[in-house]
């Protein structure tokens, strides 16, 4: 199943389909690509500065490392010279810079061996693996092997239907805490498992996942998604209250991550009919509803645009720093939801966010995007340091054009080879 509205039917006005907007897209995507390459190291990728330069001893990170794997895996299959082996370099650092070979799973830093599992990271290595594999990489399969192994045996809770956090290094100690955003990741790589392996407990699992956290946690807050539980699911509304600007954990809740689920909510929807599956009609209702509240509490809140990181819990402003790929997210909720209901508030929403985006996240001196700006759009390092990377702001390029399933690479695939 595919989006209900194809773009072909939609309005001649439509900006997906511009021809104009759609070469645009494809340019802001190929800088992204571009300035991404200077991130290459030593056993995998690292971040950039803020002038898109390599920082001190800068070293490669796992999570950004899987991140460049599935992305310049999709740009490969468009057809992008040079991707298929940054995919392959990122891939071949992922199987040995980063792969415990003592415990199994996978480390953030190869010089860590200490530091906890994390479903976070474990997440993206699956869906690396999952891109590299459509893509044919050597070494996809056995890496798409090892990482849906790891998360049968020690992440994905049966009993819960929820992806655990972290444990130590050798496996004990798993953290008294359940997440919103390991879970929401998990979901855009388990809908992307179920298209690869062909295997269908991944889009149940996902919508394992998507109930508890969309349909019944979210709706209990009126569509904002809470993000710290303990094990025993009770919320912990003063999580990280002493770190409000936590890279992951940010104390309150993070309006991008709202819509972020509303266009994976979607994602699910279309991926369930797609393979003859029932989809339950709850789904487009809570997407569209997490969209809403999460334009509502975030969106020019303060008088001034752009989404910003976190609310607290009567839905005011907590951090009003601008970040990235908030932005990017939005818009990727706004254009699907145009094309699944036709509403025309949709894409315009999509319009205003790739306004605020050229005109105050794009770096046109430096290159890529601005990882965050204050309220007035200027840049600024509070949450995060250096530069956005690739994943975000690239799917974000590709993804109006695509449609809601299958997922994005193997999208991709089956729109070139349509193409040929």
């Amino acid at each position: 199943m595919f989006d209900r509205l194809s773009p072909v039917l939609l309005d001649s006005s439509t900006w997906i389909r511009q021809p104009a907007h759609t070469a645009w897209l494809k340019a802001r995507g190929e800088d992204l690509l571009l300035f991404s390459r200077k991130g290459q190291v030593d056993g995998g990728f690292t971040g950039l500065d803020l002038t898109g330069q390599l920082p001190p001893k800068a070293a490669a990170e796992a999570t950004l490392t899987a991140r460049c794997a599935h992305a310049f895996a999709a740009a490969a299959l468009k057809g992008i010279p040079g991707s298929a082996a940054l995919s392959q370099h990122a891939l071949n650092g992922l199987r040995s810079t980063f792969q415990d070979t003592e415990h199994g799973g996978w480390r953030h830093y190869a010089d860590k061996p200490q530091e906890r599992k994390q479903a976070y990271l474990h997440a993206f290595i699956a869906l690396a693996a999952s891109s590299a594999t459509v893509l044919g990489l050597t070494g996809a399969q056995e890496l798409l092997h090892d990482a849906t192994t790891c998360i049968e045996q020690h992440f994905w809770s049966e009993d819960e239907g929820v992806m655990r956090e972290s444990f130590a290094a050798d496996w004990s100690d798993e953290e008294d805490y359940r997440g919103a955003n390991s879970n929401m990741h998990s979901t855009e790589a388990f809908l992307a498992l179920a298209d690869v392996t062909g295997d269908t407990k991944w889009l149940h699992r996902a919508l394992r996942i998507v109930t508890r956290f969309v349909h019944e946690l979210a709706a209990s807050q009126d569509f904002a998604m809470p993000e710290h539980f303990d094990r025993n699911w009770t919320l912990l509304k003063d999580y990280h209250h002493d770190q409000p600007t936590h890279d992951l954990r940010p104390y309150g809740m993070t309006p991008g991550h709202f819509v972020e689920w509303s266009h994976l909510t979607l994602k699910l929807e279309s991926a369930l009919l797609r393979h003859g599956l029932h989809a339950p009609g709850w789904l487009l209702h809570d997407a569209q509803s997490l969209f809403e509240t999460g334009m509502h509490a975030g969106w020019n809140t303060d008088g001034k645009p752009g989404l910003i990181y976190t609310i607290d819990w009567d839905h005011k402003p907590h951090v009003s720093a601008r970040v990235h790929w908030a932005q990017a997210e939005a818009l990727t909720a706004a254009i699907l939801l145009y094309k699944r209901t036709g509403n025309t508030q949709y894409e315009e929403w999509y319009r205003t966010i790739w306004d605020y985006i050229d005109t105050t996240l794009i770096d046109r001196t430096h290159g890529s995007w601005f990882n965050e700006v204050t309220p007035e759009g200027i840049p600024s390092e509070t949450i995060y340091q250096g530069k956005a990377d690739l994943y975000h702001a690239y799917q974000s390029t590709l993804a109006p054009l695509m449609p809601a399933a299958p997922s994005l690479v193997t999208a991709l695939r089956a729109t070139q080879s349509l193409s040929e």
